[in-house]
């Protein structure tokens, strides 16, 4: 099972209101841990950073202007990703910010379905707990310590350590597929492990002996017995 842990940073909170992203970070998992396969690219938001943002991220106009636009990144990114889950923290507004310079520039737009939140997964396991990444990265001791300033892949490599631990530990299950191309759904992946009736039932390791001792006693307990009242 693929997944891609994902981040991004912007110019501020409303793509509608002229806001972009300058910043995506991407990590592969399969099976639940990293490949060492990631998507990085900072992008030239043609516009002005604004102080609030920029106290944020660290990413000025200075150091962005000679970085792609977001349409010269935007087919590699969505080859990375394919059809795998994404897994965001806050999934709303990456998804928003993407599917608008998605849009804008006529691709086709990722579906909600495809996007997995982990804030919404930890406010579900820890009602009224703070549901922050660096909240969670303390919850789980997971080693923040380089996190000085929010960056893209920086926080979705991090993150990928949080899911782990948001979804059962770093060794949620034991998974001894290695076909990296195979990617499944969550119930075609049910249906692998579901257990299913025998095609042939097992014989019988009864003896005649034993069967007509049982039936002694069943006999001897009385119309009461549990094994009288079997249909």
């Amino acid at each position: 099972m693929r997944e891609i842990v994902l981040d991004t940073e912007t110019t501020g909170f409303e793509p509608t209101e002229g806001d972009r992203i300058v910043e995506i970070g991407a990590v592969e998992l399969f099976n639940h841990m990293p490949t060492g396969r990631t998507f990085h690219k900072y992008i030239n938001p043609q516009r002005s950073m604004p102080k609030a943002a920029f106290e944020v991220h660290g990413l000025g106009d200075d150091f962005l202007r000679d970085k792609p636009l977001f349409r010269d990144v935007a087919q590699a990114f969505l080859d990375f990703v394919g059809t795998d889950i994404m897994v965001i923290h806050n999934a709303s507004f990456d998804m928003k910010f993407l599917n608008h310079e998605l849009g804008a520039i006529g691709l086709p737009k990722l579906p909600d379905r495809q996007a997995l939140d982990t804030l919404a997964m930890a406010r579900q396991k820890f009602p009224g707990s703070p549901s922050s990444l660096d909240a969670l990265c303390r919850r789980f001791g997971v080693d923040n310590s380089g996190r000085e300033k929010h960056g893209a892949l920086l926080d979705s490599e991090i993150l990928a350590e949080v899911y782990l631990e948001l979804i059962g530990g770093r060794q949620p299950d034991f998974v001894l597929s290695t076909d990296n191309n195979r990617s499944k759904d969550s119930a075609e992946i049910a249906a692998d492990w579901r257990p299913q009736p025998r095609a042939t039932a097992l014989l019988s390791r009864l003896t005649g002996e034993e069967a007509a001792a049982h039936a002694a006693f069943v006999e001897k307990l009385g119309e009461a017995a549990i094994w009288a009242k079997r249909q």
